[in-house]
């Protein structure tokens, strides 16, 4: 026989169905992929999902979408979400890139079926540099405060002896203040910190500093101030230096938060978290105007003199695009 023969097309995969599916219905594939079956077919017929193209899906409410943003399919919820579901115990799964933004109150969204973002920047793939701080020497019989990969996830902690400790993860590639850049971060307390001495930073910034986050020239950021577990936001761009506030959303020890940057406009950097925007209403949030950049994708945490444990895991990616 020759060598191959054509059998169909690449991008259609045939089931046979165990049950009626409607047309339209979004099915995962024996592959893990996503499909969509574009006619009703009736249980036990051999059906045909196409896996690529662009559709019009169910949008999960006031979530707002990014163009060009992974999505999943919420299975329990029958509805694409933005949100990645680390954690989980369903059956969602990895549906597409969004082919637009789409605003909270819209009720559906197109997705790019199975294709998937290419990051420019990916803390569990890419290079990135980290420096520990630690003041009293011999302080520790384990190497903390310290940071190592775990499943794809950067895990950091203090030790608990009374001493100013950082540590922080920064990546070798930095990219342009106007690259159209979004950041997504998967942020998960372990170890909640006791009291006010400890900070904890993410999104992105010019640089590092070994005590203090707030005195690096230029960042946006997500923000844990010591033992309260209300997520704070901050910028600053040389000139406009938006002060620490509060978004009113509160994080809790072992549930995965996703935040968002969105510096596709660096005058007005939007903050999102769980798909849903942040302190829209804050005088000077996200004002990067007089930033010259580059910046870097950044996690830090920084204690003073004391000996609060601090414990969490982060995953940070960046993607850029030549125009929004």
């Amino acid at each position: 026989m020759p060598d191959a023969l054509y059998l169909k097309d690449e991008h259609t995969n045939d089931l046979t169905l165990a049950a009626a599916v409607g047309a339209g219905e979004v099915y995962q594939l024996s592959n893990g992929r996503a499909g969509v079956i574009p006619t009703t077919q009736a249980s036990g017929s051999l059906a045909g999902f196409q896996t690529c193209g662009h559709y019009t899906v169910t949008k999960a409410a006031s979530q707002v979408w990014i163009k060009g943003a992974p999505i999943w399919w919420d299975h329990s919820a029958n509805a694409a979400t933005c949100n990645e579901p680390i954690g989980a115990g369903d059956r969602d799964f990895y549906l597409g890139c969004a082919v637009e933004d789409a605003i909270a109150a819209a009720t559906e969204g197109i997705v790019d079926l199975n294709a998937e973002p290419y990051y420019i920047i990916d803390s569990a793939r890419d290079d990135g540099d980290t420096v520990i701080v630690k003041t009293v020497v011999g302080s520790t019989t384990v190497e903390v405060p310290q940071v190592y990969n775990r499943g794809g996830m950067i895990y950091m902690q203090f030790g608990t002896t009374a001493e100013a400790q950082k540590v922080d993860w920064m990546s070798n590639r930095s990219f342009a203040i106007g690259s159209n850049w979004v950041s997504e971060t998967v942020f998960e307390l372990v170890t909640a910190a006791d009291n006010a001495a400890v900070d904890v930073n993410f999104g992105v910034a010019s640089g590092t500093n070994a005590t203090d986050f707030d005195a690096i020239a230029e960042l946006a950021a997500f923000h844990l101030d010591g033992d309260d577990l209300v997520i704070d936001a901050q910028s600053d761009d040389g000139t406009t230096d938006t002060a620490i506030t509060t978004t009113t959303v509160s994080i809790a020890v072992g549930t995965p938060v996703r935040f968002t940057l969105d510096g596709r406009d660096p005058t007005d950097v939007k903050y999102y978290i769980d798909g849903v925007e942040v302190n829209a209403a804050t005088s000077g949030m996200g004002v990067l105007t007089a930033a010259t950049g580059p910046l870097k994708a950044i996690i830090h945490a920084e204690k003073t003199s004391d000996d609060s444990p601090l414990a969490f895991r982060a995953r940070t990616r960046v993607r850029t695009m030549q125009q929004d």
